[in-house]
């Protein structure tokens, strides 16, 4: 993946759980980040004494960071409705010349803030609750 600019990551949700994906917000700074854990599997027999993890078996997830401005206001009612629900929806995330993540998440972190010369901007923070895809462009 070549140079491209931060604002060409989209993040999208499905508001009805049962239909197509919206833009959500403009972001500012975003940062999507995987994890995976790891099972050690070293016992007396393991050459060396070395650790041995064994393939596959630890717990995968992902989490969504982001910051900005609500597209509008109805952006802004459902990422808090989601929120205070507690509610899991499938979330897109769109990486330009990458491809995109798709999954069930909620949202586990909603603040909001401003400067009293400027613009209210929000901070969203999401977390996997489920097997995610990828598909590349």
């Amino acid at each position: 993946m070549g140079a491209q600019a931060g604002k060409d990551l989209l993040l999208k949700v499905d508001s009805t759980g049962s239909g197509p994906f919206t833009t959500v917000a403009g972001l500012r700074a975003r940062k999507l980040a995987f994890d995976a854990a790891t099972v050690d599997a070293t016992d007396s027999e393991s050459s060396g004494r070395w650790r041995e993890l064994l393939a596959g078996a630890g717990v995968k997830r992902a989490s969504i960071a982001g910051s900005g401005l609500f597209k509008d206001a109805e952006s802004d009612a459902l990422v808090r409705s989601l929120f205070f629900a507690g509610t899991i929806r499938d979330w897109r995330v769109v990486v330009p010349e990458f491809g995109s993540v798709e999954g069930p998440f909620q949202i586990t972190g909603l603040s909001y803030g401003g400067d009293h010369d400027g613009e209210v901007n929000f901070e969203l923070s999401l977390e996997s609750a489920g097997a995610l895809s990828f598909s590349a462009d």
